[in-house]
């Protein structure tokens, strides 16, 4: 049985992106005696304020559709600035029916002002409520369409609002198309495309955190069975990219796995197509440092075997060992499963790598894995003594 505490649907854990303000807002620390007469002006005065300032938010809302590229640049720098602080935030909460379309507008404009939009827009989608508000506006949809313009100069924080909106769920299917049979899956394709393509070695990786949004989506089942259709062999391209040294993409793709492997009931067989680079994404970040023997390697395909020959960097983040053990464990609750983890020596690779294990969380992975492997040996000897 799998535990509830263990075994759960990896998300981005409502880590949401956040660009922060370089403006500074001092406050005073003086300390002021009130009267009772006092207080009711003050009360009084407050309120005039905050229509003042209603008021001075529309107007600045207002300008960032004028006609004036030094107005419009004006306010959408200011805005940008408002959105890095948690108070600017809340001010302009109420005003995102006419603050979203707005920015969104200005992101097929030059970097100069496209930039600040959409750092404004990243910073407003970390609000569930507006994010929420956001999706139902149709943002997924204008993100994608002006990230794949050719002058788009902005494509990194465009990836980032998406990674924001598919944290909830109406924006995972929003980006999923699930609506419209015909074009369904063309946003995650494209994405997926871009995600395998992009050099991940230089500086300036546009699409990495594009691992993070296929983790979102891929806590959704219609995520999990898109990225398993066969037809469209997504789940291979993003496999591959868990060679890549970016920690970021390492990470995106160990959490989509871990995710897709909670269809192993019903869709082992799509999961074992991919079995070539699958195994190695599973088990190299949890077989340990050792070398391994001949006699060892000589029980494994040809991608484990030449791997574990050598020196190799270890996977120091625990939490891929862990999603890698609880992926397995996934796969082998199922008999095919079992047979084909057994067929690449994998209880020999997990072996060696519990013995070189320091951290107890992901003992604890090892420990169940391990409980699940004897525990159905065990369970199976019965039948295999009747056969014979």
């Amino acid at each position: 049985m799998i535990s509830n505490t263990l075994m759960e649907l990896r998300g981005t854990e409502n880590t949401y992106f956040q660009i922060e303000s370089k403006s500074h807002i001092k406050k005073s620390k003086k300390k002021v005696a009130v009267s009772e007469k006092g207080v009711v002006a003050a009360a009084t005065q407050n309120s005039r304020v905050k229509r003042a300032m209603a008021t001075e938010m529309e107007e600045l809302v207002s300008f960032l559709s004028s006609p004036s590229p030094q107005i419009t640049k004006a306010a959408v720098d200011i805005v940008r600035g408002l959105t890095g602080s948690t108070e600017g935030l809340q001010s302009l909460e109420n005003y995102v029916n006419t603050l979203s379309p707005s920015l969104s507008r200005l992101l097929s404009f030059p970097k100069e002002v496209a930039e600040p939009a959409a750092e404004a827009l990243v910073n407003l989608s970390q609000n569930s409520s507006v994010a929420e508000e956001m999706v139902r506006m149709g943002m997924v949809k204008t993100t994608m369409e002006v990230l794949y313009k050719p002058e788009c100069g902005v494509t990194r924080l465009l990836v980032m609002l998406l990674v924001n909106l598919t944290q909830l769920r109406d924006g995972a299917a929003s980006l999923l198309q699930t609506e419209d049979e015909k074009v369904r899956g063309l946003y995650v394709m494209k994405l997926v495309r871009s995600f395998c393509r992009t050099s991940h070695e230089s500086n300036d990786d546009a699409f990495e955190h594009v691992g993070s949004i296929l983790v979102n989506i891929s806590k959704q089942q219609e995520g999990r069975e898109l990225l398993l259709d066969p037809k469209r062999g997504l789940l291979k391209q993003i496999i591959r990219q868990f060679d890549s040294n970016s920690s970021l993409r390492k990470k995106g793709v160990s959490g989509t796995i871990h995710n897709c492997c909670f269809e192993a009931e019903n869709q082992l067989q799509n999961l074992l197509l991919v079995s070539e680079f699958l195994w190695p994404a599973l088990l190299l970040p949890v077989a340990g440092n050792k070398i391994y023997n001949e006699q060892d390697r000589s029980k494994m395909p040809l991608e484990l075997g030449t791997a574990l020959s050598i020196e190799r960097e270890p996977v120091n983040d625990s939490e891929i060992r862990i999603q890698a053990l609880e992926a397995v464990y996934l796969i082998i609750l199922q008999e095919a499963g079992r047979r084909a983890f057994w067929s690449v020596n994998g209880p020999r690779i997990v072996q060696i790598g519990y013995e070189d294990e320091e951290d107890p969380k992901v003992m604890e992975a090892y420990e169940q894995l391990g409980s699940l492997l004897v525990h159905s040996s065990s369970a199976e000897e019965p039948s295999t003594e009747t056969q014979k």
